[in-house]
């Protein structure tokens, strides 16, 4: 009975690190990214999967699929969406919104929380703030947020000036359909009103007026979410809408959406679409503007103090503490401008993973797996979008042609500490000596001398990437001339006579 009890045992350990080992192995098959068995192909020197390697890592730190979800005469908006994996802490899309002089993106509400940073141009952003209408003027360099379910419009204000603005989108609070989902209160054929999808007696009864004004108003929109509001083009709803008065356009969005006479049984149903709209509009006649004046303001952030600034570059960080609602959003902000031939020194995020949109320049991106391969090393350009992985080591290099400036998101909302592994302010100056030279396997002394040998923090120069020197070229050019002088010339030494034939 006792070897019967002993052999079942055996039998349970030997099923249960069976299970074990077939369900290590499921994940590793399912996981996306492979390190391990990268750092093994690479060992082997298979030029093959290391090429392979290297595309995959392209492809993955480098959003490069923009899909335009919206196209009209008036602008577009095109939409980045986040990788998927275990080595995504939050996603998160990227959105850029391009709109024409004198145009509107109509009121609409999204699932998604919004932080929106002006590029280029100026807008007006209207929305509905603790059920008061907030307006605020947009400029350059302004950053902005909209909560999910906030009903919102923008308006292109500039002179003759395209209007550009970089989002995030964050899908936190979605409904998880697509990257993100508007819920457009105008609209008509295109696109459609979520009004349309009452019967037309229902809106009838609602808005006071015949079925034929609402199957008229329902159906005459027909150019699209970004319309222009310009004299030059056909008079529309919305122009007339901008037209009128705060308080006016306020009471106008609210009697779109407060027609719906639910049963009372249905009253208790917290997701009904009545309040679900009362929700984003409210259903009271507010007249007090005080909250209005309260409302959170824009932050720009080219009128903020460096974080940090020497010679080769500068950078700026906001989190939720210098801009709070960004805190709501779980959300910080950054900009970094590298001078031609300087980096950001290898660093790391131990808070947040970092998404980045190069604004100006070109420069590269290397992304290093925890094994210590490459993961990316790759060139950038205008218009480009990249993602770094929380924990991962990474570094920016600007090109020596020019200004390297790119502009990003971080998933987090508290202060950002990143860990440089490079530089005077390094992790490697921080560690005690002995124990730094021995993880190498060097003196104390020579371990020293290589931490010790950059002076500069945070943004380094880079003698291989430097930029062009006038001076080095001019004094090439007069070598080569005075190489081709007699002897007797250019034996004068000190004593050299310059600007003769």
């Amino acid at each position: 009975m006792r070897n019967l009890i002993t052999f079942l045992l055996l039998v349970l350990v030997f099923s249960h690190a069976l299970t074990m080992t077939m369900g290590y192995r499921d994940e590793d098959e399912d996981e996306d990214w492979k390190p391990e068995r990268e750092w093994e192909r690479e060992e082997r020197g298979g030029e093959e999967e290391e090429d392979e390697r290297s595309g995959r890592g392209e492809e993955r730190f480098l959003l490069q699929d923009a899909k335009r979800v919206v196209k009209t005469e008036a602008g577009d908006v095109r939409v980045i969406t986040s990788v998927g994996g275990r080595i995504v802490d939050r996603p998160m899309h990227i959105g850029f919104v391009s709109m024409e002089p004198k145009s509107l993106f109509i009121p609409q509400y999204i699932d998604s929380n919004l932080i929106l940073f002006v590029r280029r141009g100026e807008a007006r952003v209207g929305c509905i703030y603790k059920d008061d209408l907030v307006e605020k003027t947009l400029k350059v360099g302004d950053v902005f947020r909209i909560p999910a379910g906030s009903a919102f419009y923008l308006v292109n204000t500039g002179e003759g000036q395209k209007l550009h603005i970089i989002c995030s989108i964050d899908p936190s609070e979605s409904l998880g359909l697509r990257a993100f989902q508007s819920f457009f209160i105008g609209g008509g054929s295109y696109p459609t009103s979520i009004l349309a999808g009452f019967g037309h007696e229902t809106l009838s009864n609602a808005f006071n007026v015949s079925s034929d004004e609402v199957e008229d108003i329902l159906n005459r929109q027909q150019d699209g979410p970004i319309v222009y509001i310009s004299d030059s083009h056909a008079p529309s709803m919305w122009s007339k809408f901008l037209q009128l008065k705060e308080q006016e356009r306020l009471q106008h969005l609210k009697r779109m959406v407060e027609f719906q006479q639910e049963p009372q049984e249905q009253e208790q149903k917290s997701w009904s679409w009545r309040k679900l709209l009362n929700s984003v509009f409210g259903a009271e006649d507010r007249k007090d503007t005080r909250a209005t004046r309260r409302s959170p303001d824009a932050y720009n952030i080219y009128k903020r103090r460096p974080d940090f600034k020497n010679n080769y570059g500068w950078s700026v960080a906001l989190d939720g503490s210098d801009y709070k609602p960004l805190k709501h959003s779980g959300i910080g902000v950054y900009l970094v401008n590298l001078t031609a031939g300087s980096m950001m020194a290898p660093h790391v995020n131990p808070t947040a993973t970092e998404y980045g949109v190069v604004l100006r320049g070109s420069g590269r991106i290397q992304i290093v797996y925890p094994n210590g391969s490459s993961a990316l090393d790759a060139k950038v350009k205008e218009g480009d979008v990249f993602w770094v992985p929380r924990y991962f080591a990474f570094c920016q290099i600007a090109s020596r042609t020019g200004p390297f400036e790119f502009f990003g998101f971080t998933t987090s909302a508290r202060k950002n500490r990143p860990q440089f592994l490079v530089g005077a302010s390094s992790l490697l100056r921080t560690l005690p000596n002995p124990e730094l030279a021995a993880s190498f396997g060097v003196s104390e002394d020579r371990i020293r001398n290589f931490t010790d040998a950059q002076r500069e923090a945070v943004i380094l120069p880079t003698a291989a990437a430097a930029p062009p020197d006038k001076t080095d070229k001019y004094e090439k050019k007069i070598a080569a001339k005075f190489e081709k002088l007699p002897n007797m010339v250019r034996n004068f030494g000190n004593d050299m006579i310059m600007g003769f034939d």
